[in-house]
């Protein structure tokens, strides 16, 4: 079973985001990239599926700029096979990224696509059910475990009630959460063996038309969150009350 898994090029989870100061967006310039990481989670569930012999070749896929074979190289450093780069130098919002999937879904066949269910960047959370939908493959979201059953997948994800479990049928589409596994780090031998693995490049447009690839949202502004205020203590429950129904108006 092939499967295809997509990787994007985040920043770092453990870097403080900065707001530019025309308010258009964050700053990127001289900040550190790495793996979003749910998509971390996806590769990690693809590799132990090929180490379990379910998966016979992994490729990983990556949409953006050039920039973005470093995190290919990283995926391939944990195990996967070989790396598609569809280079495009614009914004890629889930719609279009979703119909460049299901573009190299055609071409390449797998039998299963694993996703991070959201990107730390913008939390879209929305590609894994475009591309289902696109497919007309079963899907899977927020997956907390993942078994295959010959033509069958169950996975699990967790639900205000407990765990919900369900039984898909393959071909699927299937979003990685946080539970699912823990991503193992890329050991420096493989570091160096996935530079020789091969990672193609193509283009956005030679998937899409420029119209599929344009953004259909402008974002207006983007601020920083509002600073925390200070906490008061209170020498009461009667005053706790009050304060949370007159100043706070909760009550």
């Amino acid at each position: 079973m092939k499967v295809l898994v997509g990787v994007k090029r985040v920043i770092d989870a453990y870097v403080k985001v900065r707001v530019r100061g025309d308010g258009t967006g964050v700053e990127t310039d001289n900040v550190k990239m790495s793996m979003n990481p749910f998509c971390e989670i996806a590769v990690e569930e693809a590799v132990r599926l090929k180490e379990a012999g379910t998966a016979s070749e992994l490729v990983a896929v990556s949409c953006g700029p050039a920039a973005n074979q470093e995190t290919l190289r990283t995926a391939l450093a944990v195990g996967c096979d070989r790396a598609i780069l569809v280079q495009h130098d614009g914004a890629l919002e889930p719609l279009a990224v979703a119909k460049i999937l299901a573009a190299l879904v055609e071409r390449e066949s797998p039998r299963l696509v694993l996703l991070g269910k959201q990107a730390v960047d913008n939390d879209f959370n929305s590609t894994t059910q475009i591309l289902a939908a696109r497919l007309g493959w079963s899907q899977g979201c927020f997956t907390s475990s993942l078994e295959v059953e010959g033509d069958k997948l169950l996975v699990a994800r967790e639900v205000d009630a407990g765990i919900e479990k369900r039984s898909l049928s393959l071909p699927s589409v299937v979003s990685a959460d946080l539970r699912l596994n823990t991503p193992r780090y890329a050991s420096l031998p493989n570091i160096m063996k996935a530079r020789s693995k091969p990672l193609e490049t193509i283009t956005a447009t030679d998937l899409l038309s420029e119209s599929d690839l344009a953004p259909r949202l402008e974002i207006l502004k983007v601020e920083e969150p509002p600073a925390r205020k200070a906490g008061v203590k209170v020498q009461s429950v009667e005053e706790l009350v009050a304060k949370l129904k007159d100043e706070a108006e909760v009550l």
